[in-house]
């Protein structure tokens, strides 16, 4: 297991002081970030914890999954890799010019 952790289920106020503050009572935080919408700023509801080490990571995850921050149930595990993303999803251009019917 890695070190960095996925964090599901955070209230949409949770702070990243916060987070730290709750994985800090299972091991050393080297990292704690919330995901934000990049239009509005506003959390995402999920973030990423890296601990500074494996067994730390393993603490935490056993710890804290399930448990509830803010009102809201926790989901924690091991963080997978990102996947690459593939440049795509926009509108192709087809001819141009006027249509004739």
């Amino acid at each position: 297991m890695g070190s960095k952790i996925y964090v599901g289920g955070l209230p949409y106020s949770a702070t990243e002081q916060e987070l730290s503050d709750l994985f800090g009572r299972h091991g050393a935080v080297a990292s704690a970030a919330i995901i934000t919408d990049k239009f509005t700023g506003q959390s995402r509801g999920f973030g990423f914890v890296e601990m500074s080490s494996t067994a730390e990571a393993q603490a935490a995850v056993a710890a804290l999954n399930g448990a509830e921050m803010g009102g809201r149930t926790l989901t924690v595990n091991e963080a997978r890799p990102q996947e690459p993303r593939t440049s795509g999803g926009g509108r192709g251009v087809e001819g141009g010019g006027k249509r004739s019917y």
